[in-house]
């Protein structure tokens, strides 16, 4: 399994995933996550995937196919779509045909496969927008009220989005929160795990304008990690039934 999450705020959006694939208690693997489509200064796309890796590889090697087709156009490649919204269309419309081909494969034997996606991004001009795309293709979007998406095993980092992450929180904090979220599903499902993919999208950059690999024994996300031990049971101690 995994766990990613997305957050739209004023500022910009910000972006984290881990990289554990589980298949079974004796095969476990790291695999990236997150994936960026960019032309800087024009338009930038950012992809996080959870669930199964044939369903989300097949869909972004056909997605990078598209894109490089001579014959592309804005209604067959993410790069030449002309708004978030096609750009959400086209990767949902892609994920959907692959998991009813990858399902129809797994019939005989009574299995099927399936992923879903959160899609970030903005073209030049146009607004910053985050989807999260269910594997039948539809999708959602993030909004004034509910300004996060998580896709995977998200259940335990919920909590703490929900009561910090505003769209007028900052970039800074915000990567607090996202890091924050990922530790405490670090700790209570071992089918996420490290490294972490973090990556901040600066609202009308155009493209990726911090990414950072956090891995295993990271200095300053355990000092975070054993700040926030600490605060918890300081808070907890502190009050009175």
């Amino acid at each position: 399994m995994t766990y990613c999450v997305g957050l739209l705020l004023n500022e910009g959006m910000v972006l984290l995933s881990d990289t554990r694939t589980n298949a079974g208690l004796d095969n476990i693997a790291t695999y990236r996550k997150m994936f960026f489509f960019e032309e800087p200064g024009e338009r930038v796309i950012a992809v996080m995937t959870a669930g199964s890796l044939s369903v989300s590889q097949t869909t972004l090697a056909r997605l990078r196919d598209a894109m490089k087709n001579p014959e592309a156009t804005a209604k067959t490649s993410i790069m030449l779509a002309p708004t978030m919204l096609e750009v959400a269309s086209i990767i949902g419309e892609t994920l959907c045909k692959v998991r009813e081909e990858i399902d129809e494969k797994l019939a005989t034997m009574k299995q099927g496969a399936t992923a879903s996606m959160i899609v970030a991004g903005q073209r030049v001009g146009g607004e910053m927008r985050l989807f999260l795309i269910y594997p039948e293709g539809n999708f959602i979007e993030a909004t004034e009220d509910t300004p996060f998406l998580q896709i995977g095993e998200h259940k335990y980092g919920k909590p703490i989005l929900d009561r910090v992450v505003k769209r007028t929180t900052s970039l800074s904090d915000a990567q607090k929160a996202v890091l924050l979220s990922m530790d405490s599903t670090l700790r209570s499902n071992l089918s996420v795990g490290m490294p972490l993919d973090l990556c901040v999208i600066e609202k009308d950059a155009c493209k990726v304008t911090m990414r950072r690999r956090i891995e295993a024994g990271d200095e300053s996300f355990r000092n975070m990690s054993d700040a926030w031990g600490r605060t918890l049971r300081d808070g907890f101690t502190q009050i009175k039934l």
